[in-house]
């Protein structure tokens, strides 16, 4: 796996997945919603560890500006 992901998107997405937690955690959000959030989460979360998205491959996106 390439790293597609560069450091603005992956603060970005590290952000998010916080956030969507919060509100889930402090139920804000609840049901259906607050689940999808949650996992949505979950993935931006792990892809931003990683630096690689494959929908970013399948879409040829590459956020990265470093060439490995």
């Amino acid at each position: 796996m390439k790293v597609n992901m560069g450091a603005m998107d992956r603060g970005i997405r590290i952000v998010l997945a916080i956030v969507f937690a919060a509100l889930y955690f402090t139920q804000t959000v609840t049901g259906t919603l607050g689940t999808i959030l949650l996992v949505l989460g979950g993935v931006f979360l792990a892809t931003s560890l990683i630096g690689f998205c494959p929908l970013y491959t399948l879409l040829g996106i590459n956020t990265c500006k470093k060439k490995i």
